[in-house]
Formats: C-alpha cells, structure tokens, sequence
C-alpha cells in the first residue's frame, strides 16, 4: 500500500513518541556499549570491573634491583547467593508482580492496553524460589577467587616458590562459610602443583578462623558497639536520602508500563536487577525495566549508602578497622626484621592473606585513603566530614562497583630496594583490585617508603584505639544516669573477659592485642 510523503510527515513523530514512551533510554545509540553488570554498586562480579584503572593515572616503575618480600592481602568473598532474608524478599515481589499485571488485566477490558506489560512479568517467578538458605559462594565466586590466587602466584613467583607452610603463608578468614570458601578457592589456585593430591597436584593448606564474637582485626563492625549504634541511627536517613530518586523513578515505571508500581516495588525490581545480572547474566529482565540514567541513579543510591554506613561518611566507620590497619603493618615490620637479621628462606613469613565482607574491605580501603577528591585526605587526617558522593550525571571517585566488588580486594607488596651505604629501603606499594593505585598520603603515588606509609598514613590512625573508638561513647546514647552506669559497668567487664580470654599468644591473628587492643 502506497503512503504518501504528507503521511509519512504526520506519522513520523507519532512513531517518535511512542518509541520514546515505551523503550528504555539505553536504546538510544550512545548507549549501545552501556552495560549494567558493572553499575551494580558492591553487587558488581568482579571480572565486570577486574583491572579498572583510576582515570589516567600512570602506575609507577618499580625500580631495577628492588624484590617483593612480603605481601598483604584483604580480599572481599566471590559473588555468592541471595540470602535468606532476600530471598523472602523475592518470593513476595513474585506475588506483588502477579497482582499487579492481574489488576492490568481487568483494567485493558476498560481499554488499557497490555501492550506496555513486558511478558516476563507475567507469571514471573523467582529463581530462587524454594530455597530456604542463602548466602553462599557461588560457582562464579569460586572461579573469582581460585584465578585471583593463581594470577597472585604468578606475579609475585619470587615470593611463593617456598615449600608450604602455614607461618610463612598465612591465610586468615572469618567465621563465615562464604568467606572461608573464598579462602580456600584462593589457596587452591595459589598453590596448584604444588602437592600430590589428585590430577591437579594440589596440598592441603590451613586457614585460620576466629570467633565472631571476638574477631576484631576481620570483623570488627560486628564488635564495635559504637559503630552498630552509628549504622541503626542512621539507616532510617539513608532510605530518607534515597526516597526522591526511588519516587521519581517509580513515576517513570508506572507512566511507561501502566502498572501500579510503589516505591518498595522500585527497590525490589533493582534488586532483583542486580541479582539477574550479578548471578545469571540477565539483563533485559529486570534491569530492563530501567532506563540508563535510572541505572546510574540507582547505582549512586548504593553507593550513598556505602558511603554513608561503611565509608567516609563518618569516621567511626574506617577508625574500627585499626587492628586490621595495625596488624598489616606489623607483618610488615616483621618481614623488614628477618631481612635485616639475614634469616633464610623459609623462616619468616612471606604473605599474610585475608578473605572477609565489603563491611572490611570498604574501611581498610579508607584508612588508606583510596579514591577520595581533591584535598579529602587532609580533612579525613583532622576529622572533618566529607561531602556525599557527586549525583549523576556529575563524575565520582566512590564507586561501589570500585571499591568492593565481589572479591575486591587490596593487595599491600613490600619491596626490598638496594640503597646508599649498602643499606636496603623498603617500600610499600598498593593495589586495588590489582592495579596500582595513588595514594594522597604519599604524594599521590603507588609506591611509596615505608617509613613516609607509616608516617603519613598509619600513624594518624594509630593515635586511636579499638577500645576507645568503639566503647568510650556508648552512654552517650541514653541520657539515663542508671543506664549509663550500667552499659558502662558492662563495657569495663566485657574488656576485662577479653583480654583474660585472648590475652597475647593465646592466637596468631591476636598478637596486636597489647597495645591496648
């Protein structure tokens, strides 16, 4: 059928219209490389974001003559499942989702379309329907961590071709199952052919766990009480600073799909998108159902968050993680002794690996002082707060797809340089998802002296300790002169059990507990 230019005129922005109405935004041609597996905040798969660089910054040359001595890592656990909770969560958003199409459906005989509903959405259920636990490492997180380790051996050879054993490589997780899952996923690809067990040459290695209730240098934000009165306190105003985002963006769902959408069911569905994208490579499901610039909204609504409970956004945040901080450095120093005393090989330890949560990796990573803006540094150095990350479509450091990923990870290598007077130096050089990154407290460079590290970094920190940054504020909280007394009463007594039970020596991961920790 012959249409006529004059049709074709009228029609053209008709199709315009209704092409803008019903697709996404990220249809649009330059957003055909946009892909949403890596704006998943800390939900983010680390080969999404694996060997990111920080914008154009050049890594430094590692000298000729200097040699790894010593290595330091906090790794994150790989990408594991929902958990329980969200899982329930799901299984709810499944019954919301038919009720909502249903009500659609007797509305379309009153000419409502349908059209605007994706098929999906119609008897969707949920993958994980069913199950009753959660939480686990996943295969994907499994592979994740068993690469890292291999791709760690290879770089650093000089520092693993020892013989095993657990004092010179010491592997270290929590008390979770995904995190000691990812240590041994690590270790199996760490030291694959170096033993005799099965096809793949593989040993067995140890790792080291300490109670929940006393692990201070991996989990300390379940032991820090001030923290966990900080996080309840402020939780309510983090979903108060995200309502407007959530409500704009629930205004555009309900306008495009014609479906009755509230705000809960917004957060759900992006949810749900991370999960799809993170764990199935989904992406024209959920994540679908947004628009580009609603991805990079919801992004920043996740980082927020992670800035504000786990980050910068307030110093108790990274100020709990100081036994970490100190037992880091304290390796180091060891290492630098059994140098200079000229032990050999095999008598002192080469590496101290760790495998924790994004509530460990995000505060170590600001006490180094990572991905901060402009003079951010000074201002953490004297306590003075830092503004929120920058709204989209502004550009922004704090990345939580960045900063801890699924197995994100910081890797601190001590190299032994030679030096004047026949004298070694030593320098500390610091990876981020293992690319070098700058360090403000070292003048913005990757590879920077010890002694300039623990000057300007470290020992700003140090100045606080665990004890005082996570109890000596508790009775603040209730102005009940009996209620003080007695938390204070109980603070006294819980030091006191502690340092009876893990009084030095009593464990290797502890051994930092006397100064005051």
């Amino acid at each position: 059928m012959a249409i006529s230019l004059r049709s074709l005129v009228l029609l053209c922005p008709l199709l315009v219209l209704l092409n803008l109405t019903l697709s996404p935004l990220s249809s649009a041609d330059d957003d055909d490389l946009f892909d949403v597996r890596k704006h998943l905040s800390t939900v983010t798969r680390y080969d999404a974001v694996k060997g990111s660089s920080n914008g154009a910054y050049v890594p430094s040359a590692i000298p000729n003559g200097c040699s790894a001595i010593h290595l330091n890592l906090v790794a994150r656990h790989g990408t594991r499942s929902p958990t329980k909770k969200r899982i329930k969560e799901l299984d709810r958003l499944a019954i919301r989702l038919n009720t909502l199409v249903n009500d659609a459906k007797q509305k379309s005989e009153e000419n409502s379309p349908l059209l605007r509903i994706p098929s999906w959405l119609q008897g969707w259920e949920s993958p994980w329907k069913g199950r009753e636990i959660g939480g686990e490492l996943t295969g994907k997180g499994e592979d994740e961590l068993y690469h890292l380790g291999i791709r760690v051996r290879d770089k650093y050879s000089e520092l693993f071709s020892e013989e095993y054993h657990p004092d010179i490589f010491s592997i270290r997780a929590t008390q979770v199952p995904r995190a000691s899952a990812s240590a041994v996923a690590f270790g199996l690809g760490l030291f694959t052919g170096k033993g005799s067990l099965g096809p793949g040459q593989n040993r067995a290695f140890s790792v080291i766990s300490e109670s929940r209730a006393s692990d201070i240098c991996l989990r300390f934000f379940d032991t820090c009480e001030t923290y966990k009165q900080y996080r309840k306190n402020q939780e309510p105003a983090v979903e108060k600073l995200k309502e407007p985002i959530l409500d704009e963006i629930t205004s555009s769902l309900v306008s495009r799909y014609n479906l009755n959408f509230t705000r809960q069911d917004v957060a759900s569905l992006w949810f749900l998108c991370k999960q799809e994208a993170s764990l199935l490579d989904m992406t024209d499901q959920a994540c679908g159902l947004f628009n580009k610039a609603e991805i990079l909204l919801l992004e920043w609504t996740d980082d927020l968050e992670v800035f504000v409970l786990k980050g910068y956004g307030k110093s108790i945040n990274y100020r709990m993680g100081i036994p970490l901080l100190r037992d880091v450095v304290q390796s180091m120093e060891q290492a630098i002794i059994a140098k200079e005393e000229n032990r050999s090989p095999g008598n002192f330890e080469k590496a101290r690996l760790r495998f924790a949560h994004a509530e460990t990796v995000v505060p170590f990573t600001c006490l180094l002082g990572l991905f901060l803006e402009g003079s951010e540094f000074e201002k953490i150095q004297t306590e003075q707060p830092l503004s929120s990350p920058p709204k989209p479509p502004q550009e922004r450091n704090w990345r939580g797809s960045v900063v801890a990923p699924f197995s994100g990870n910081n890797m601190l290598v001590l190299f032994q340089c030679p030096g004047n007077n026949s004298r070694s130096e030593y320098y500390v050089q610091v990876l981020h998802n293992e690319v070098p990154v700058p360090m403000p407290g070292c003048g913005n460079t990757d590879f920077c002296p010890i002694e300039v590290f623990k000057e300007k970094i470290v020992n700003p920190h140090l100045k606080h300790d665990f004890d005082t940054v996570c109890n000596v504020k508790l009775e603040l909280e209730d102005t009940s002169v009996e209620t003080a007394e007695s938390r204070s009463f109980f603070c006294k007594f819980w030091h006191f059990l502690r340092r009876i039970l893990f009084r030095k020596g009593s464990n290797p991961s502890t051994k930092y507990k006397n100064t005051e920790l």
